[in-house]
């Protein structure tokens, strides 16, 4: 205790890392070849993207979004499309930059992501079909070769 008391008289900041808020910030669903498609063979083809993006709130809050959208085709035809914004509002505190950029690219997606399959699931359960359960998904993976990605960008360009 004295020794959290000191770091703090001295400057510096605890760190702190708290969920405000998990929200469902956007879904839609289009079905565009019902009722036809409802007549076929249920043998689909699933396609899933997935996107995070995340923004400063104010000096300590930040949103965080997981976009992840699945498009169903049978025998070519788009049976569904279903896509989810789900979003949470993150206090993030006393965390050097990498960390901060580490925690908002990886770690609050993984947080988030069980929302938004949750989500697709049960869209597409709702609208006549088999509920779709998506793989889980590994972000910090995604984060490393996403940072890659731009270390050999910056490689590449001229100074």
């Amino acid at each position: 205790m004295a020794e959290a008391d000191a770091n703090t008289q001295s400057g510096e900041a605890q760190q702190q890392f708290i969920i405000q808020k998990v929200y469902l910030k956007d879904a839609s669903l289009e079905i565009p070849n019902a009722p036809q498609i409802f007549r076929s063979e249920w043998r689909p083809q699933v396609n899933v993207e997935l996107n995070t993006e995340h923004g400063t709130l104010d000096e300590s809050a930040y949103e965080v979004v997981v976009t992840v959208t699945v498009t169903t085709k049978l025998d070519g035809k788009t049976a569904y499309l279903c896509e989810v914004h789900l979003a949470g509002i993150f206090t993030i505190g006393g965390f050097d930059a990498r960390t901060l950029d580490g925690l908002l690219g990886s770690y609050c997606p993984t947080i988030l992501f069980p929302y938004a399959r949750e989500a697709i699931s049960d869209l597409s359960n709702r609208a006549g079909f088999p509920g779709i359960v998506l793989a889980p998904v590994n972000f910090d993976v995604l984060y490393a070769q996403k940072q890659a990605g731009q270390q050999q960008r910056q490689a590449i360009e001229p100074q």
